[in-house]
């Protein structure tokens, strides 16, 4: 594996083209304004040489001349170590583990019902789309509180957020009025130019360019 891995000249990111967790990794290269070669996978179907790097099969994926990288979190903190301008993790420990924390929770509380409304059956994706939309409004206060997700400089935090955003009125997911704070959180970030790079031409036209509100 590191002999194939060597081969790359510069650093590769084997991405699939409309996955959350390799839109995570791909808007920490566009932030950070990292010069890397995207190689889009299909997941169904991965090419040979892919499967040579990452047994797991899974995406995103990461070479980095000898280091290959599977998990989307460690490429993102890696990412973040090797290139600290702009840091997107804050510099002490403690703060860093909170920062941790809040992305475990956006996964387990809004990942989880993500990818039951996208593989479960119609009656159990229904509830989590409200279940979804519940939380998103009762969390409104959080997002009012600063100009980024619980805090006032983009971070990785925002990184892992605003992909399922983004993705929220490709589900059918509109918000009540009450959650303007989010719609207009979700929109100052997907202002920024790095949130527009780091869009595949397939999640560009996921219709997710601004949140609705619903009566």
């Amino acid at each position: 594996m590191a002999n194939l891995a060597s081969r790359k000249s510069a650093m590769t990111l084997y991405s699939s083209p409309t996955g959350i967790f390799c839109h995570r990794a791909r808007l920490v290269l566009a932030e950070k304004g990292i010069s890397a070669e995207i190689i889009y996978v299909d997941p169904a179907d991965p090419p040979e040489d892919f499967m040579e790097l990452n047994p797991y099969g899974n995406l995103p994926s990461m070479v980095d001349r000898d280091l290959v990288l599977y998990n989307s979190g460690i490429i993102m903190e890696y990412l973040d170590e090797r290139f600290p301008h702009p840091p997107l993790h804050p510099m002490d420990p403690v703060s860093r583990a909170k920062s941790r924390v809040i992305v475990y929770r956006l996964e387990q509380d809004w990942y989880t019902l993500l990818d039951d409304i996208n593989d479960a059956n119609d009656k159990k994706a229904a509830r989590s789309k409200k279940m979804l939309r519940e939380s998103l409004v009762a969390a409104a206060a959080i997002f009012a509180a600063k100009p980024y997700f619980m805090g006032d400089e983009f971070s990785l935090i925002d990184c892992a957020l605003a992909p399922l955003l983004w993705r929220l009125p490709g589900l059918g997911i509109d918000l009540p009025k009450q959650a303007s704070s989010v719609r207009l959180y979700a929109n100052r970030v997907f202002a920024r130019s790095s949130f527009r790079e780091s869009l595949s031409e397939q999640e560009s036209d996921l219709a997710g360019h601004a949140l609705r509100l619903s009566a």
